[in-house]
C-alpha cells in the first residue's frame, strides 16, 4: 500500500467510528459509512491504490445494513406482540416510530438533532402503538394498551441497539479487510 492509502484509511477509521456512534442515536450512520467507503472504492484509481475493500466486502456490508434496518423496524412490532397487542398496534408502532423520528428531527421541540431523532422515534413508537390499540373496534383496557405500547418502546430501543451492532460489524469489515 502507498502512503496515501494509509492516510485515507486512517481518516476513514475516525469517520466510521463517528458513524457508529450516530447509529446508536437512530440515525443512518451505517449507510453514511458505506457510502463513504463506496466513494473511496470508486476513487481508488486516482491514487493508484487498486482496490481498498473490493466489491464483495461492500456488498456484504450493504446486505448487513439492510438486515439492520429490518431489525430496527420490526423490533417495535414484535414488542407490541410480546406485550399482548394487536396487529393494528404493531402497524401503529412502526408508523409512529418513523413519523416521530422525522418530526423530532426537523422541529425545535428538542434542539439537539441527534438526540431529538432518537427521542422522537421512541415517543412516536409509544404513541403509535397506543393509537393503533385504541382505534380497535373492541378497544382493550388501559392496562393492556399501556403494556402493548411499553413493549413497542422496549422493542424499538432494542432494535436500535441491534442496528448499531450490525453497523459495528460492518465497521470491523471495512477497517480490517484492507489489511488482509
Amino acid at each position: 500500500m502507498e502512503w496515501i492509502t494509509y492516510i485515507v484509511l486512517g481518516g476513514f477509521f475516525i469517520f466510521a467510528t463517528v458513524c457508529i456512534l450516530i447509529t446508536l442515536f437512530g440515525l443512518p450512520g451505517g449507510w453514511i459509512m458505506l457510502t463513504v467507503a463506496l466513494v473511496i472504492e470508486l476513487s481508488d484509481s486516482l491514487w493508484g491504490g487498486g482496490y481498498t475493500w473490493g466489491w464483495i466486502a461492500l456488498g456484504i456490508c450493504g446486505g448487513l445494513l439492510v438486515i439492520g434496518e429490518l431489525i430496527e423496524l420490526l423490533a417495535s412490532a414484535l414488542g407490541v406482540k410480546v406485550g399482548g397487542g394487536s396487529r393494528r398496534g404493531m402497524i401503529g408502532s412502526i408508523i409512529g416510530g418513523i413519523v416521530g423520528g422525522i418530526l423530532f428531527t426537523f422541529t425545535p421541540i428538542i434542539p439537539i438533532p441527534v438526540i431529538g431523532t432518537l427521542i422522537g422515534a421512541i415517543i412516536g413508537t409509544f404513541v403509535g402503538a397506543i393509537v393503533g390499540e385504541v382505534t380497535l373496534q373492541d378497544a382493550p383496557s388501559a392496562k393492556q394498551v399501556a403494556t402493548s405500547a411499553t413493549g413497542a418502546t422496549i422493542g424499538r430501543i432494542l432494535g436500535v441497539i441491534g442496528k448499531t451492532g450490525i453497523a459495528a460489524i460492518c465497521w470491523c469489515i471495512l477497517v480490517i479487510s484492507p489489511f488482509l
